[in-house]
């Protein structure tokens, strides 16, 4: 009601404003319904999920990550991400697509590092479409990212396995490189891209410069190593000093036959092994255990160095020396190896200061 100047009370005023911003609430309601459902039209209209992966890739990443790394996404991708999301419109994409697309993965499965591996490539995506305007907001923003499949522990071989091992390794056609992976502790991509200008037999060291990559096309690629401290220098062992002596007389005999072209000191047909190959050869080597009763299980090439880790902190080498001949990017990951040694080694340790508290100190 208005006074008799024409002017409203204060309480009619506010009863007006009230319903002024609650209208506005429904209007900002409505708005925020259309910002969430109907598809962005902007620079990146209609453009698919697959096209932006591709131009996010060449425009964005490989110039700031290892050429490795770009392999491994675009593996993952094919695997992984081409056939749930490719053909979609990028900006019709929503978290709830990405987050029912992560939990089917861990109900089927996969391990952490591999939903872990996907959620870091979606999220890297979304985020650049975000920052060039393609999309109204980061869908992997509102994505919690569940936890896979806790990986298996790996497991060293015990000495008894270690023998066994080195056995029927002499069976096998990468018999040098098989023997040379639990005597120095490499990874296989290091391994297969070590090339005889790495080996110092005067000083008996080995540097470790490269790693080797195969890409999807059966082409392969030498990469630096997989982080800075990776490029590192092993010193040989004896057995290892006599292993790169055996393969080096192999190298030139079939040098000489004019069959090799390449500096690479495993190869195989003229080219360097790739992890096929050595898994074949490992199938072979626990085929032939089995055929002779032997009970093993079954391994993977990363075993060996493990298990050299093991042997080595069984040695009672010093957590930052073999963080050094490892790679390790981390004095942590070195004291992980440490942890699951170590327990073995309490009740001899307990012993060894069981002196300390002699019986008759205690009366």
């Amino acid at each position: 009601m208005k006074n008799e100047q024409g002017i409203k009370s204060v309480t009619e005023m506010a009863d007006d404003n009230g319903r002024i911003m609650s209208e506005l609430k429904k209007q900002m309601v409505y708005l925020r319904y259309l910002f969430d459902n109907i598809s962005y039209e902007n620079n990146g209209s209609g453009m698919l999920f697959s096209e932006w992966y591709a131009e996010w890739i060449e425009k964005y990443k490989k110039n700031t990550v290892k050429a490795g790394t770009i392999e491994v996404y675009n593996k993952h991708y094919s695997v992984y991400l081409k056939k749930p999301l490719g053909d979609k419109v990028l900006a019709d994409i929503q978290a709830e697509d990405i987050q029912e697309m992560l939990n089917r993965m861990v109900i089927e499965g996969y391990s952490d590092n591999t939903v872990k591996l996907t959620y870091c490539i979606l999220s890297g995506v979304f985020k650049q479409a975000y920052k060039n305007d393609l999309i109204p907001k980061d869908p992997c923003s509102r994505v919690n990212r569940p936890r896979g499949i806790k990986a298996k522990e790996r497991v060293a071989f015990t000495k008894k396995q270690q023998d066994l091992y080195m056995h029927y390794a002499k069976y096998s056609h990468l018999c040098n490189l098989f023997q040379l992976a639990i005597c120095t502790g490499m990874r296989s991509g290091e391994l297969t891209g070590l090339l005889w200008s790495d080996v110092d037999f005067e000083k008996r060291v080995v540097h470790v410069r490269h790693t080797l990559i195969y890409k999807d096309d059966g082409t392969y690629m030498i990469d630096s190593p997989k982080t800075r401290t990776s490029v590192r220098d092993i010193p040989m062992i004896g057995k290892a000093y006599e292993i790169l002596k055996c393969q080096e007389r192999e190298y030139c005999r079939i040098k000489r036959e004019g069959t090799e072209g390449e500096n690479f000191v495993f190869s195989v047909m003229n080219k360097p092994v790739n992890r096929k190959r050595i898994t074949h050869e490992i199938e072979l080597m626990l085929a032939r255990m089995k055929a002779d009763g032997v009970d093993f299980p079954y391994f993977t090439l990363h075993a060996t160095r493990h298990t050299f880790a093991t042997r080595c902190i069984e040695a009672g080498m010093q957590p930052q020396v073999l963080k050094s001949i490892l790679g390790h990017a981390t004095l942590g990951m070195t004291m992980d190896l440490y942890s699951h040694v170590l327990p073995d080694f309490k009740k001899d340790a307990m012993e060894k200061v069981e002196f300390a508290f002699d019986a008759r100190s205690c009366k």
